[in-house]
């Protein structure tokens, strides 16, 4: 499986979201690639930062910030059994050939309306990508949701009924995330009792309990 995780919106949580999914995969005994498609290359500067503390390699990170990305993406995913698509804010040719390597697409967005509108943009690229992707797979992700914040249940609420819907499962704002990136690890690694570690792994268990052929829609 290929998944891809876009907004057009940066500061999302991206690329942590993308680390955690990948590194949870990997714990499982996975073969993941994930790629650093975005030109800031924040999943590279992760990778050399766990190579600089002496940490062993969790899954491989592959620079391709280019719009090629669908013609090498599957490729890579026959080395692999999962590759996972770190995807960059506002680069509508990058953005275009994620969409069209992908299986699924995570659309991470903070509980508020201004994520919601600055999505509209992602959602028409995803259209466009059905044309010649209609199994393509899409989902909102809640991210850095307050503890039970009345902002963050009504943003579930209003993707509960949206096309594409929200994932059940929603990441809290935590500064483990934080903690983790600036060592070069993921939050399972720190503590994978800790509530951030629990959240990853349901996480990666809807994504791929989606992904498997008999669930995607």
């Amino acid at each position: 499986m290929i998944l891809a995780l876009l907004n057009q919106k940066g500061g999302v949580g991206k690329t942590t979201l993308a680390l955690a999914v990948a590194g949870e995969w990997a714990m499982q005994g996975r073969r993941v690639i994930l790629v650093d498609a975005d030109p800031q290359g924040s999943a590279l500067d992760w990778s050399e930062m766990r190579a600089r503390e002496g940490l062993p390699r969790l899954f491989s990170v592959i620079g391709l910030a280019r719009d090629t990305l669908h013609r090498e993406a599957p490729a890579l995913a026959r080395d692999a059994d999962l590759v996972v698509i770190d995807g960059p804010p506002r680069v509508a040719g990058l953005m275009r050939s994620a969409l069209l390597a992908t299986d699924m697409v995570l659309i991470p967005v903070q509980p508020s309306p201004f994520d919601g509108w600055a999505s509209a943009e992602m959602l028409a690229l995803i259209s466009e990508a059905r044309i010649y992707r209609p199994e393509l797979v899409a989902r909102f992700v809640l991210n850095r949701c307050g503890a039970r914040t009345v902002l963050a249940r009504d943003t579930a609420e209003t993707l509960a009924d949206h096309d594409p819907p929200a994932l059940a499962s929603r990441i809290g704002q935590r500064i483990a995330f934080a903690a983790a990136a600036q060592s070069g690890r993921i939050v399972r690694e720190l503590d994978h009792e800790s509530v951030a570690a629990r959240e990853i792994s349901a996480l990666a268990a809807e994504v791929a309990h989606l992904g498997s052929p008999r669930s995607a829609s």
